[in-house]
């Protein structure tokens, strides 16, 4: 035994876990649901990046953070509190601590954008006297879950004029709906016999919008082949002074129609469209706004595209975030340091410490076999941690150092975090990466922590409160640090 040197570890020689409920006092119980109606609200309304990040804007402003473009000019001071923005559908919070940001941030990540169906460029077709929108998915979805739902239609219409017309359509009780039908079963021998993956076919996930034909009564209507396009093109026109060819500097998504809801007879869960990974940004964002104490810089970053590989001008691969820290360096710099600028954006990224805020999948006993029960997460029992993700040999993630692991364990320790640690199924099943690696790159510590999820990736998706609460407080935790 003289071979295993250095201090030894203190605590239970087993890991204990229970459910966050058994460990809450009763004021917590009643925060913990508190906490989770205030989520469910803004999950119900914020069904977009843009939305998100609007959304984040009016509650960061309320608790008094400006744009940096506000600030820029009279220098940043400890204490300020700052947002960028990224073509409304990314932002960094940050408020500057009393630490030099050469130092590093504390920083929690997370993602905005979801698992949706986008509309095509040139989307608006008729087809047996029905007009439908041609439409494109966006992410990993299981297709057939989309089929025989209400949809609603969210985004936005920018004309050449830079005037900017937005559609939310589908959410309120007399709204419209919208539908992607699906084959009746007395039908679907053929379609039944085929793989999930092939039975719906990406093109056939066309979206239903109309079915009256424009004009009526006067001969030369009728003799116009697209009537019922027409028609539609008549209310868009009336309604947000839209032609066809402003579809194409149009971005439109439908998503699931109505609002999240609570889940059981004692509401424990939470269910809704978008959890993956709103959940996250929502509770990283109200860590800031709540945090109590800590002199290194904190902030959160929420971006978009993660979805489809944290690519485009607002993915976690674009520059954005580099781009934010020089601005903030060079505000923050004392007239007389004359260290380059860029050394010290190295520096500060290089120091950085990261929670990547991202769901995982928890164990469902509808579906046992996939995932690996000793190193897999549960419902209710607190804030999931994930070393590494990654597919097979752990192929595209990052990893966190046990330098790292026990830095943030000691944070979690001493906050009275509950946490809970886990996989993404098993090794071989399949798998899945995070904005984690893409962090990492800079140098800095990383590590994968959110809310476990039931369905993810499913316009309805579940998870529960508990998880929720205890992740809001991990985040917090960790962006106070020792203060």
């Amino acid at each position: 035994m003289d071979n295993f040197v250095g201090e030894k570890g203190k605590g239970p020689l087993t890991r204990q876990t229970e459910p966050v409920w058994d460990r809450l006092s009763p004021d917590e119980r009643r925060n913990m649901m508190a906490f989770a109606e205030g989520y469910r609200r803004y999950l119900s309304t914020a069904k977009t990046e843009r939305e998100s990040v609007e959304f984040v804007v009016q509650r960061a402003r309320a608790k008094g953070y400006v744009s940096f473009a506000e600030k820029a000019a009279q220098g940043l001071q400890v204490g300020d509190k700052v947002y960028f923005l990224n073509r409304n559908k990314a932002i960094l919070l940050v408020h500057v601590g009393s630490r030099p940001l050469a130092e590093g941030l504390s920083l929690v990540g997370a993602h905005l954008d979801a698992p949706r169906i986008d509309l095509k460029p040139n989307p608006l077709y008729q087809d047996e006297k029905m007009a439908l929108f041609k439409t494109h998915y966006y992410g990993g979805i299981k297709k057939y879950q989309w089929l025989a739902i209400p949809l609603a239609l969210h985004g936005v219409t920018v004309f050449p004029d830079g005037s900017v017309r937005r559609i939310s359509l589908g959410e309120a009780p007399e709204d419209p709906v919208f539908t992607i039908t699906d084959l009746l079963p007395h039908l679907a021998k053929d379609q039944m016999e085929k793989k999930l993956s092939e039975a719906i076919e990406g093109e056939g996930l066309n979206l239903l919008v109309g079915g009256l034909p424009a004009g009526g009564g006067d001969g030369a209507a009728e003799k116009d082949a697209n009537r019922y396009k027409q028609a539609v093109l008549e209310i868009l026109h009336q309604h947000m002074a839209m032609t066809e060819e402003d579809f194409l500097s149009s971005e439109w998504q439908a998503v699931p129609a109505g609002a999240a809801r609570d889940i059981g007879f004692d509401r424990a869960f939470i269910g809704g469209y978008g959890q993956d990974d709103r959940v996250c940004c929502y509770t990283a964002a109200e860590a800031l706004f709540d945090r109590a104490g800590g002199d290194r810089t904190a902030a959160v970053l929420l971006v978009d595209k993660e979805e489809t590989g944290s690519d485009s001008n607002t993915g976690m691969r674009s520059r954005f975030f580099e781009n934010a820290l020089s601005e903030l360096i060079y505000a923050s710099l004392p007239g007389g340091d004359r260290t380059p600028p860029e050394l010290i954006v190295r520096r500060c990224l290089f120091n950085t410490q990261a929670l990547s805020a991202d769901v995982l999948a928890a164990v469902d006993p509808n579906y046992g076999g996939v995932l690996d029960e000793r190193n897999a997460v549960r419902m209710g029992f607190g804030v999931a941690v994930a070393r590494y993700t990654g597919t097979k040999g752990k192929y595209g993630t990052s990893e966190a150092n046990a330098e790292f692991m026990a830095e943030v364990r000691r944070i979690f320790q001493k906050a009275g975090i509950l946490w809970q640690s886990g996989e993404l199924g098993k090794v071989d099943q399949g798998g899945g990466g995070t904005i984690a690696q893409f962090l990492a790159v800079y140098g800095m510590d990383v590590l994968d922590c959110g809310v476990p999820l039931l369905s993810m990736h499913a316009p309805f998706e579940v998870a529960h409160k508990a998880d929720i609460y205890m992740a809001y407080r991990a985040y917090k935790a960790f962006l106070e640090g020792d203060g």
